[in-house]
């Protein structure tokens, strides 16, 4: 066991003004990261300027060449609750399953059960003052509330320009759990599509997993979800491929590629995911092996493409209620 998994972290409660105890907020972020000097610097920055600050932040460092070891090491040193663990070098980036395995890194070091939320987040992000803190207001208001996020903007052309999430999902970037949540689910999937398996099987336990564009959590992603870490093809093809491992539908991949024509890259990224898809069935790529998943999944995209999405997640999230049965915690 590690020095980091045998430290013990209490809980600690708090009175309101009127005399009530307050919700306990401790939450844990976990950061899988490689070469990121270029925006890591301005990520800790808004992380230590939290209106509600982490009670500990674990920054997995996966191999980086560039200067991220010196920037992580300089900020660890001054401040207590940033903790940094090295990976070796395993020479490139492996998409999907490896920010995953890094993630683990992390978090195999602590005992989940010491903190109310856990919080997979990237270090190429710049989050609002008010960020964890509106969240964890939102979803003290709902306990249903699984995984939750704010909503990400990129720069383009020296203006903020919205993303394409839907509002079902929490965003991959800065995934925010309900620790109780995330233990049930089992956790992250170390393949492609981690960032949706995840949420479909929150709802498939009667959790709600949710997104809001709302102006306190909206945060600005400095790399532009998927660029990929070598180009807009790529990262749209990976997209395609993790959607045919996850056992999405031909009717809806293909719904979804027409619905992003027109977001940046224009044309470009639906060709790409399209093809990615495609690619994976005449290589018959494997799928995700739960089966009561994928039809779980499939029922739900056919009530989206019928009746629309928001429709079909409100129906489904009242539905699921009667299963909802978050496990007991003891401090």
């Amino acid at each position: 066991m590690t020095a980091l998994a045998s430290m013990k972290f209490t809980t600690q409660s708090h009175e309101t003004p009127a005399g009530e105890p307050s919700p306990s907020r401790r939450y844990c972020l976990i950061t899988p990261c490689r070469d990121e000097a270029q925006y890591a610097r301005r990520t800790i920055e808004s992380v230590l300027n939290q209106s509600v600050p982490p009670a500990l932040w674990l920054i997995v460092d996966d191999g980086s060449k560039d200067d991220t070891p010196k920037i992580l090491a300089e900020y660890a040193a001054r401040v207590p609750w940033i903790k940094v663990i090295t990976r070796t070098d395993r020479g490139d980036r492996k998409l999907g399953g490896g920010v995953i395995d890094a993630f683990y890194s992390g978090y195999d070091t602590i005992r989940p059960d010491d903190f109310d939320y856990v919080c997979k987040f990237d270090l190429d992000l710049d989050i609002p003052r008010s960020y964890f803190e509106g969240l964890m207001q939102r979803m003290e208001a709902n306990p249903r509330i699984g995984t939750a996020s704010g909503k990400p903007y990129m720069e383009l052309n020296g203006r903020l320009v919205p993303e394409v999430c839907g509002d079902e999902n929490s965003v991959g970037m800065i995934k925010f759990y309900r620790t109780t949540c995330f233990t049930q689910i089992g956790g992250f999937v170390r393949e492609l599509m981690w960032d949706g398996i995840d949420c479909h099987r929150c709802r498939m336990l009667g959790w709600i997993a949710v997104s809001w564009d709302d102006a306190d959590i909206r945060f600005t992603h400095l790399r532009p979800m998927g660029t990929s870490h070598k180009n807009w093809w790529t990262g749209r093809v990976r997209h395609g491929v993790g959607q045919w491992f996850m056992g999405t539908s031909p009717a809806y991949l293909l719904s979804s590629a027409m619905f992003r024509m027109l977001k940046p890259p224009v044309l470009l990224g639906s060709t790409a995911m399209v093809w990615g898809y495609i690619r994976s069935a005449f290589q018959r790529k494997p799928r995700y092996g739960d089966a009561a998943f994928r039809q779980f999944l499939r029922r739900y995209q056919w009530a989206c493409l019928i009746g629309g999405k928001r429709r079909a997640t409100e129906s489904l999230n009242a539905a699921q209620q009667s299963v909802w049965n978050p496990p007991v915690v003891n401090r």
